[in-house]
Parts: C-alpha cells; sequence; structure tokens
C-alpha cells in the first residue's frame, strides 16, 4: 500500500496498518486513488477525506505495552507451571 501513500515515518506504518485493518484494503485504495493527483496522498490527508481519527503515539504505545505485559504473563504462568511439576530432587 506504501506505493500508493505517503508513509514517512513508523508511526504512519502503524496508522496505514490499524487503516487497513479498520476500512480494508479496497477502500483505502480508492480513496488513495481519488485523492492522488501528481504526487501520493499523505495519510493525514486520507484520514482526513474519510473523516477517520487515527490512534494516537500514545495510544499506540499503550497498546503495544499490553500485547508485550500479556505476553510476558503467558510466559511466566508457563514457567510457574512447570516449576510446580518440578519433582524434588533425592537426597543422597
Amino acid at each position: 500500500m506504501e506505493h500508493l501513500i505517503r508513509v514517512q515515518n513508523d508511526y504512519d506504518r502503524q496508522v496505514l496498518a490499524w487503516l487497513r485493518g479498520r476500512i480494508g484494503d479496497a477502500a483505502l485504495q480508492a480513496a488513495a486513488t481519488r485523492l492522488a493527483g501528481a504526487r501520493k496522498p499523505y495519510l493525514s490527508t486520507i484520514c482526513r477525506s474519510l473523516g477517520i481519527r487515527p490512534p494516537t503515539r500514545r495510544e499506540f504505545a499503550e497498546e503495544s505495552a499490553r500485547a508485550h505485559r500479556a505476553v510476558g504473563e503467558r510466559y511466566l504462568a508457563r514457567i510457574r507451571e512447570i516449576l510446580g511439576q518440578a519433582s524434588p530432587a533425592p537426597h543422597a
């Protein structure tokens, strides 16, 4: 999709992925084509034309942190499970 839309940084990439999930590739491509002149449209221009306000950088960071915590909690639960199953070592 970056061949149709001006993507300048990681935040733009996050917004693009979010937008693709929200409206789909076909609608996004149609909006980009409609707004394209001699140059690729900015992602913010596409969002404005669709009347969509993307999440802020902070909201993306919070979502990412929640996902990382969830993964960490799953790993810790599995470690606790493994440690709970360990048989005691025989004493000599």
